[in-house]
């Protein structure tokens, strides 16, 4: 009698376990390819005591509160090579620091000068015609990403220019 009932048992598990009921709604179509699509922009900037050594600037396109945006500095140009590098960026003076960073929001990014040294005694050359490429990636596409590399990013988020602004 034992045997019976697990044997009863067993047959009851299995059948519940093989049920299956009403598939649920259809999710929305994801974007080809399983990657979400970037957006990018280059601006050039002039910092100066009336603009407080800093710019703001709305992105003009959508950005999701999960996204990450990733600004660079055109740092050096070597054999017609420009070289990217990320924000933050610091530079030594005798007389202290001055760094190149940025914040960002859901609506915009904000460029802006700081540090130790007087901003107001820089040369032309690091604050006029400063040049920055902005990348709006989904928060998703960075992991495991090195960002540091403005060439990899662009490859791995499918960039492949910057609109001008």
């Amino acid at each position: 009698m034992k045997h019976i009932s697990y044997l009863v048992l067993a047959f009851a598990a299995f059948f519940i376990m093989s049920c299956e009921g009403d598939p649920g709604p259809q999710g929305l179509q994801g974007p080809a390819g399983g990657l979400l699509v970037s957006s990018a922009f280059e601006i050039e900037i002039d910092f100066n005591e009336s603009n407080d050594y800093s710019f703001i600037e709305a992105y003009g396109f959508d950005v999701f509160p999960s996204d990450v945006t990733l600004v660079y500095i055109l740092w050096d140009t070597v054999n017609g090579q420009d070289i990217w590098r990320l924000l933050p960026q610091t530079v030594e003076f005798e007389d202290g620091t001055l760094i190149y960073n940025y914040d960002f929001t859901q609506n915009d990014v904000s460029f802006f000068l700081e540090g130790t040294t007087d901003l107001s005694a820089l040369g032309p050359e690091w604050t006029q015609d400063q040049v920055f490429r902005v990348v709006v990636v989904p928060a998703d596409n960075v992991d495991g990403l090195d960002v540091s590399n403005l060439e990899n990013v662009m490859l791995a988020t499918s960039i492949e220019n910057f609109i001008i602004r």
